[in-house]
């Protein structure tokens, strides 16, 4: 037995080993995907909003969608630490090795904090700049300029919340985990309509009933870190970073960096593509579209988050039957969830776009695109579950692989290749990229996994015969 090993986190964690299988993920996995579900809310709830704003609402909403590159940088560098990090912290659990796995927790949240100074200074000074090389016209530039001055401001509150919101997840407290974002959330849609509308404050009042929305959903988390309730707690000790420990989470969590820190780079593409060929209507229709994408991934990410301690737990104990059955059962679920979604999207794109704007014009474009789009939706439940479980076994070669694959040599060149090889419509051949490079990041990934995942059940299983 490992001598940092502690009999009550023992018998709070069996669990994940002893439940039934189904049961189990159900439990993790529900509070998790109604949580990214309220996150998507959170998400686009300004969109929303701003999109409705009488007049100038389609302009509002084409700025505000400029600055997506700059949000989706923020939530990667959180991805990068939480993600990293909470999957080694349930592996450590699963050794019993909780000194590790609380010193993965503290030296996790300290540097959360460092980037968050970082990042809020980088905001503040260049984010003109940065809006207006991604995509912003003389048209768009200040509502652009006026929501991410503000929304700079909150940057420690939103880095905090998603980054730190993993290890709740990691321990299994998936309820607290939901509560986390649901108070952000619901705190935002009842601040949003009073700041824009009625207090006439427009984009301004948007960012603003963010970044308080996700104040209080940091202090609820870092609460709970600190609380008597966590198995795992944030201590003073291990706020000092250690390389040992920092690194390989880091290591981790580069995939799931690439991943969402590519969007943000895929965002400048897309946008600075469809503003040369079709405007800054094009540009609005991405707004919506990326946004609709966010109600069909965010939920796929929570099957994986809420399976992912299950996962990282059974590998940790060595019970490679358990790994191999949560695996399947995730990728029925997850590959159902696609296909079910994508059938609604293709019979009712309008009811998606209309969600977000009111302008005629606008609308009817965008029910053209959507299907565009999304036309590979379908296959994206196999591309996130072999992406979560290549993370929760805490393989980062693999899931930097897979992430670099789908954005950077397939999706980045063919939104500049598409418009060259139809010429008869560019605009909607730049939305096509998306679903071409779709169909072969998931085919890639899929031959890969099946690959790997052999080697690395096989290689579990000599280790554990020796």
């Amino acid at each position: 037995m490992n001598s940092t090993e502690q009999p009550e986190m023992t018998e709070k964690k069996e669990f994940l080993r002893t439940e039934p299988l189904g049961k189990l993920m159900f439990r993790l996995s529900l509070p998790t995907v109604v949580a990214q579900l309220i996150n998507m809310l959170y998400n686009i709830i300004d969109r929303i909003y701003i999109g409705h704003i009488p007049n100038v609402g389609a302009s509002a909403l084409t700025g505000v969608g400029v600055c997506m590159p700059l949000i989706l940088i923020v939530s990667a560098f959180a991805a990068l630490v939480g993600s990293g990090g909470a999957p080694r912290a349930s592996i450590y659990m699963g050794k019993k090795d909780k000194e590790s796995a609380e010193k993965t927790l503290g030296n996790c949240f300290f540097l959360q904090i460092l980037i968050s100074i970082a990042l809020t200074v980088v905001l503040l000074i260049w984010n003109r700049s940065f809006l207006m090389s991604f995509g912003a016209s003389e048209n768009t530039i200040e509502y652009a300029a006026s929501y991410m001055n503000i929304y700079a401001l909150g940057t420690s509150f939103v880095e905090l919340t998603l980054g730190m919101n993993s290890f709740i997840t990691a321990q299994g407290f998936a309820k607290t985990g939901m509560c986390s974002v649901l108070i952000g959330a619901v705190s935002n849609i009842i601040l949003d309509p009073l700041f824009i509308f009625g207090f006439h404050m427009g984009v301004k009042g948007a960012a603003l009933a963010t970044i308080i929305s996700q104040a209080l959903s940091c202090i609820w988390v870092v609460s709970f870190l600190c609380g008597r309730k966590t198995s795992l707690k944030i201590r003073r000790k291990n706020l000092i970073l250690e390389s040992k420990i920092i690194l390989p989470c880091l290591a981790l969590g580069v995939a799931t960096f690439i991943m969402q820190a590519s969007e943000s780079i895929i965002s400048v593409c897309f946008n600075s593509s469809l503003q040369k060929y079709g405007g800054d209507l094009a540009v609005g229709a991405m707004t919506i579209l990326t946004s609709v994408m966010q109600f069909a991934m965010l939920p796929l990410q929570g099957l994986g988050q809420g399976a992912q301690p299950i996962i990282s737990y059974s590998y940790g104990a060595n019970d490679l039957v358990r790994v191999r059955a949560a695996f399947k059962l995730l990728l029925k679920v997850s590959l159902t969830y696609s296909v079910v979604l994508w059938a609604i999207v293709m019979a009712f794109p309008s009811v998606f776009a209309a969600v977000f704007t009111s302008n005629a014009e606008l609308l009817a474009f965008t029910k053209v695109a959507i299907r565009i789009y999304m036309a590979s939706m379908f296959l994206f439940g196999i591309q996130v579950t072999c992406q979560m479980t290549f993370n929760a076994l805490g393989k980062a070669k693999e899931s930097i692989i897979v992430a670099v694959m789908r954005k950077f040599v397939l999706l980045i060149p063919l939104i500049y290749i598409m418009p060259q090889l139809i010429q008869s419509n560019q605009t909607m051949a730049v939305y096509l990229a998306e679903s071409v490079a779709d169909l072969f990041a998931v085919t890639f990934t899929a031959i890969l996994f099946s690959i790997q995942f052999k080697k690395i059940i096989l290689k579990s299983r000599l280790q554990r015969e020796k």
